[in-house]
């Protein structure tokens, strides 16, 4: 079984090394190629890789490659989790927004839209390499956002399943509140990529019981302030919203704090500076503390049942939704019935070899509805700025957001915007 990551040189790779390792028995990996244009990056990461699973006793075979042609071909999944600009282009996102005063973030809002213009072009001329040496390879796409970027390979017929760690780790954290195993924690996770709920948090499978009030009745404080949300906001919504909506929900608390502070890509880039260095150390086998600060936990968990599944290996074991199924974005096909079939949700699904096929979910109030098709809507005009560039689009998506949503203040962001990325739009 050969694995591609493009982007391998990413300090996020040892965390899904980590995962290849522990799991051998899920995801038996026979070869594993890390490829990137960052040869002095690409090959630390891949000297500690090799440690890494030789520690582990893992056969796998680790080479490492600028050519990506060469790491696609023949593979039976590739990963996606590059980053167009870096680090730079990251801290731009997080900074002209706020003199706007919107929310600066890689994802969400007007820093989420310069990312998807940047990106979308980027993974499509690798998925459609992908796809002329291996047309029966699957795509898994990490690549933020997320949903934006999977909805584009999607709509090119490109086998791809979106993938985010944020399903992951509210299942591990209500798991340790509960005092059990992981895979007996079943969510009901239902929205779009980092715009989500927990409404459900059930022991034993999609039908157990639900035991999401007693959670909030008893850990509701310490649930709140991991995700920096209001106690209150959690008892009022009956349901667990994921980080990210505190964008939506404390947008201007948000933009005052973001103000005060550093932005995080400045601290991700020194933390990557220092693990780097690590990385150098040829005594070093297993992956550093400070990866934990990186970002991604418990994502090679994630991939790794991802792609057993998907492979058809048979052991993936149980995902992060519990009970078998595993949360992914994948196409709506009703699944929400107020969206387009075509849009992509998150939510749990059944993942095997011919795909991820969404499963049941609650109802949902207009409280939730109103947001989702808002966000779905300017999702859509997004994807059709990056595809197609132009002002006039780039405006229209930042018009449809919700974080915006105000001319005067739409057209100021597009201008800022589009100075800030020239470098990466052609038509720009």
């Amino acid at each position: 079984m050969k694995l591609a990551v493009v982007g391998g040189g990413s300090t996020y790779t040892p965390e899904l090394v980590d995962g290849f390792a522990r799991l051998q028995d899920t995801l038996p990996v026979t070869e594993l190629v890390l490829a990137d244009p960052a040869g002095d990056r690409l090959e630390l990461v891949g000297g500690l890789a090799r440690r890494m699973l030789a520690r582990a006793g893992h056969p796998a075979a680790v080479t490492t490659t600028g050519d990506l042609d060469a790491a696609v071909a023949d593979a039976d999944a590739v990963l996606l989790q590059l980053r167009v600009g870096g680090q730079a282009a990251r801290e731009r996102d997080e900074t002209w927004p706020l003199d706007c005063g919107c929310v600066g973030q890689e994802t969400t809002g007007a820093g989420g839209l310069a990312k998807a213009l940047r990106t979308v072009p980027v993974v499509l001329d690798i998925a459609e390499r992908v796809r002329r040496a291996n047309p029966g390879a699957w795509i898994i796409d990490f690549t933020n956002p997320v949903g934006i970027v999977t909805r584009a390979l999607l709509n090119e017929g490109h086998r791809a399943v979106g993938l985010c760690n944020v399903a992951i780790g509210l299942q591990r954290k209500f798991a340790a509140l509960l005092e059990v195993e992981p895979g007996q924690v079943h969510l009901d996770h239902v929205g779009l990529n980092h715009l989500t709920w927990e409404f459900g948090v059930r022991l034993g499978g999609p039908d157990g019981r639900n035991v999401l009030p007693g959670l909030l009745a008893r850990h509701g404080a310490a649930i709140a302030a991991d995700l920096r949300l209001p106690e209150p906001l959690l008892h009022r919504l009956g349901a667990v919203p994921s980080y990210y909506l505190r964008y939506f929900y404390t947008h201007d608390e948000v933009v005052a704090e973001m103000r005060d502070r550093p932005p995080r890509a400045a601290e991700v880039a020194a933390m990557e500076r220092e693990l780097l260095e690590m990385y150098a150390d040829p005594a070093l086998d297993t992956k550093p503390e400070l990866l934990a600060g990186r970002g991604g936990a418990y994502y090679s968990e994630a991939a790794v049942a991802l792609a057993a599944a998907l492979l058809g290996d048979g052991r993936g074991g149980t995902g992060e939704a519990g009970g078998g199924a595993q949360v992914v974005n994948v196409r709506n096909g009703g699944t929400l019935p107020f969206l387009p079939d075509d849009a992509v949700v998150e939510v749990p699904a059944a993942v095997s070899p011919a795909g991820a096929e969404p499963l049941p979910v609650p109802p949902l109030d207009p409280l939730c509805t109103g947001l989702i098709s808002a966000v779905t809507a300017y999702e859509h005009l997004a994807l059709d700025a990056a595809l197609r560039g132009g002002r006039d689009r780039v405006f229209a998506a930042l018009l449809a957001h919700p974080l915006v949503g105000r001319y005067s203040l739409a057209e100021k962001l597009t201008d800022r915007l589009l100075a800030h990325n020239r470098e990466y739009l052609a038509w720009a």
